[in-house]
């Protein structure tokens, strides 16, 4: 029971790391600008649960997907480690990764916007389908349910923040959510670290 608890613990903030629903809130709040309240939950409600869809999906059948192209345990470790160590490098540098976010400065179609980019690439970009899919690499039945059960739970807490968007701008402040950011950024280095790391191990069988 620990061990799966402490299995559970990890997939939560290596989630919550990589969607970091706090820090995008102002990013869904410039996406959705001029809309009222129920077309911004209706958005942020869309998203979540096409991202939910699409991240179940590459869990469930991420061993297939790794057979079908011919990919390797290590090779992924070590490529996926990379990619989310990129992420959070550029979130501890303030910038926003070209691999994890879209350019928010294209004209806005609020009819596709709940599918992109919000759902693809901001919630379920690569960063989060390599964090899921590492997750399960190894894993039995009852660790696949576990992973998708969190991320589940993540995509609820990222509907409730981009729904209560203007509420947790106002009280939390610009600065707070940078720094969430910045600390989110670390994790998630030392996460795409770890995936390296152990990548290299069953490469060289160390």
């Amino acid at each position: 029971m620990d061990s799966l608890l402490t299995f559970a613990l990890s997939v939560f903030m290596g989630f919550f790391a990589i969607m970091n629903p706090i820090a995008n809130t102002p990013i869904f709040l410039g996406l959705v600008e001029g809309e009222d309240t129920a077309s911004k939950r209706k958005i942020a409600k869309t998203a979540s649960f096409t991202a939910f869809l699409i991240v179940a999906c590459f869990v469930v059948a991420g061993k297939y997907i790794f057979e079908l192209f011919g990919i390797t345990i290590p090779a992924f470790k070590i490529t996926g480690g990379l990619l989310i160590f990129y992420v959070g490098f550029e979130m501890l540098m303030s910038r926003k990764s070209k691999i994890h976010n879209n350019d928010h400065d294209q004209p806005k179609d609020q009819s596709g916007i709940a599918i992109s980019p919000l759902a693809i690439p901001i919630l379920a970009g690569p960063g989060t389908i390599v964090t899921a899919m590492n997750f399960v690499t190894h894993a039995d039945f009852i660790h696949i349910g576990i992973v998708i059960l969190i991320f589940g739970l993540m995509t609820f807490l990222t509907y409730l923040s981009f729904a209560l968007s203007d509420f947790i701008v106002k009280k939390l402040g610009a600065n707070l959510i940078a720094v969430i950011g910045k600390l989110m950024g670390l994790i998630l280095a030392i996460i795409g670290t770890g995936m390296v790391t152990a990548g290299i191990k069953l490469t060289f069988k160390l």
